[in-house]
């Protein structure tokens, strides 16, 4: 699977973390920046996931930052992109089943590696649940498509 990420500087460890964990995992990885630890704004870097994932470069996306709050809400501008801030394993597992999220948010500041790892494998490899759930997702595209 192509996994676009990015991060700001309070996301950059854990990026560079969880890129080695994609590429075990055998993904290939597309790294939309920061490339160190400088204070940098982070919601360039979410629209540029965002865009790779609702343009089809990506078949999901990865934000990253201090909490994740902020990058999900910046990765959500993205036409397209359904980011779910998942913090724990729970969260992760139903963004996927109920919400088809296609970008994941975390907190760098929050998540320590083994659950990161934990539950970026989880929300990789959860389906979509479809059924009663599509309805929903139908209307969040369509008000996708109003705002264009």
């Amino acid at each position: 699977m192509q996994v676009a990420i990015g991060a700001d500087h309070a996301g950059f460890v854990l990026k560079e973390h969880l890129k080695g964990t994609l590429e075990r995992l055998g993904h290939t990885v597309i790294d939309h920046g920061t490339h160190d630890e400088a204070p940098t704004d982070y919601p360039p870097i979410c629209f540029a996931v965002g865009r790779a994932v609702a343009e089809g470069r990506a078949e999901r996306g990865i934000v990253l930052g201090g909490s994740g709050q902020g990058e999900q809400i910046a990765a959500n501008k993205v036409p397209g992109v359904r980011a779910a801030l998942c913090n724990d394993l729970f969260t992760a597992r139903l963004s996927r089943e109920h919400n088809d999220a296609n970008v994941l948010s975390m907190g760098g500041r929050i998540v320590a590696f083994g659950l990161a790892d934990e539950i970026l494998t989880l929300w990789l490899n959860t389906a979509f649940a479809g059924g009663r759930h599509q309805r929903r997702l139908d209307q969040i595209a369509a008000a996708d498509s109003a705002r264009a």
